[in-house]
């Protein structure tokens, strides 16, 4: 029976991995030529992949004479690699093998990095051996900055840029919609966005999810920064706001993707007023996109008091089987050469050879005069910036898992009725007792959800859809009764 249960689970196995065999793209060196392999799991775009690659090689062979295959493996995002590794590593251990044949897991939200490093699945690394200095206190690399965390006390992963989620909007549109540029999260909430916004699904970014979670803790802070404000009751009253808050934006969407460059893409192109979007795919398209007199047709905002600078790490998984050169090519991430390759303009000393990655490096060394006259950001400090809030873990890290289900249940999978509820609601002049129906979250109070369901972030995975489906169903038929008081509210 046990025999059976292992070759069941490694066909499912194979199947799961399938895409990740399959999509793989080398760098600089085909494998037959190369003297060294490096099999790289990555969610990072072509960009980077091609910049790092070239790089990482030139590396190499000054380091040691010796040319590199750079082995990329893209299943996805975080969500289907999440899927590659369990499936890789429980396959691993029926058959009592070290490792699943990936050196490193290079690129996702440190959300990603925790849970495989919970699993016991990275190795130490040893950059925090070799290169000590990096990580003193007020050091190239922080340990934690705007509550965020760049490396664990147990050094399993290390973040090697900056993430930051924001607002991307086109200007033509806005004007032709009568709408002011947004400047925080609570903007995309206004009824005169409906049917212009441009969302991605949380269940599939783990990056995406952490952008949700800090819409929802934005408004917690907000609630506790009143002036004697007790501490329980405005954790409620901002965990509720900031739900309702996600309400408003999924109403006032178009769609929620799966692919997060559509959103800004969009945006360029007059399809969307507006959307969330990660830093540098938007940076990335307000360059490229803009208008016959030079006009941006994107412009990307961090919104005020409404985000953090979150790590981008990289981690050597388990059993690699190039673990030496695995680690070399951590060191070479934290290197100052790699760092200035995250933002510099192609062509200048150690920037990229034909594309601007638009990323922010995590090295505050980085920020040198010399280095931001040749980026494509010269007045990016992000360790200067006094726009950002303070993450504070205790208040929603729990809930991480739940929201991004809770979003879809809430969201996505009831979106039709959303949409035509908040349609209705906003044709009738917002009237207050639809809003309330619509706007009900009593379902999943703090105390339920804030600390994470235990249903939803169960093991069970029967359970978590039955339960799922249930609250989906509270929702969808709020919706209705919503649409249906405000469509009375017509007739009058």
């Amino acid at each position: 029976m046990k025999q059976r249960a292992c070759i069941i689970f490694g066909l499912l196995a194979m199947i799961v991995a399938f895409p990740l065999a399959m999509r793989r793209q080398s760098a600089t060196t085909s494998s037959r030529e190369a003297d060294d392999t490096l099999v790289i799991l990555t969610p990072h775009n072509e960009s980077i992949r091609q910049e790092f690659g070239e790089a990482f090689a030139a590396y190499w062979r000054k380091k040691t004479g010796r040319s590199i295959n750079l082995d990329w493996r893209t299943p996805g995002g975080t969500s289907e690699i999440r899927m590659v590794l369990d499936a890789g590593f429980k396959a691993a251990e029926e058959t009592k093998r070290s490792g699943i044949g990936v050196d490193i897991f290079f690129g996702g939200g440190e959300p990603d990095f925790a849970s495989q490093a919970k699993k016991h699945r990275l190795a130490p690394l040893d950059v925090f051996k070799t290169q000590p200095q990096l990580f003193v206190k007020d050091g190239p690399v922080p340990e934690t900055f705007t509550g965020e965390r760049y490396f664990p006390t147990d050094h399993l992963w290390v973040g090697t840029c900056m993430s930051q989620f924001g607002i991307c909007y086109n200007p033509a549109v806005l004007k032709r919609l009568n709408i002011p540029s947004p400047t925080a999260w609570q903007d995309l909430g206004d009824p005169r966005y409906a049917g212009s916004l441009a969302l991605a699904d949380p269940t599939k970014s783990g990056s995406v999810a952490r952008a949700f979670e800090l819409v929802l803790q934005g408004e917690i802070q907000r609630a506790l920064s009143v002036p004697g404000a007790d501490r329980t009751a405005a954790i409620n009253t901002g965990w509720t706001s900031g739900l309702q808050l996600i309400q408003r934006m999924a109403a006032n969407s178009r769609y929620f993707t799966d692919s997060a460059p559509k959103i800004p893409q969009d945006v360029g192109a007059g399809n969307a007023a507006a959307g969330m979007c990660i830093d540098f795919y938007g940076r990335s398209y307000a360059e490229e996109l803009t208008t016959l007199d030079g006009s941006p047709r994107v412009v990307w905002i961090a919104p005020k008091g409404g985000t953090t600078l979150s790590a981008d790490p990289i981690a050597v998984l388990k059993g690699a089987p190039h673990p030496i050169l695995a680690q070399n090519f951590v060191e070479f991430c934290l290197s100052p050469e790699a760092q200035v390759l995250w933002f510099g303009k192609p062509g200048t000393p150690n920037g990229p050879r034909d594309r601007a990655l638009h990323r922010t490096p995590i090295r505050r060394d980085t920020y040198t005069p010399n280095n931001l006259a040749n980026s494509t950001m010269p007045d990016l400090r992000p360790y200067e910036d006094a726009g950002n809030f303070t993450y504070q873990r205790e208040l929603t890290g729990a809930s991480f898992n739940t929201l991004r289900q809770l979003v879809k249940v809430m969201c996505i999978d009831s979106h039709e009725e959303m949409k035509s509820a908040w349609l209705a609601i906003r044709d009738a002049g917002m009237p207050a007792d639809a809003l309330a129906v619509f706007s009900d979250i009593s379902i999943m109070p703090y105390a339920k959800g804030g600390k994470g369901d235990p249903i939803l972030d169960g093991s069970d995975a029967l359970k978590a859809a039955d339960h799922a489906a249930k609250i989906g169903e509270w929702f969808r038929s709020n919706y209705r009764k919503a649409e249906a008081i405000a469509r009375n509210h017509q007739k009058l």
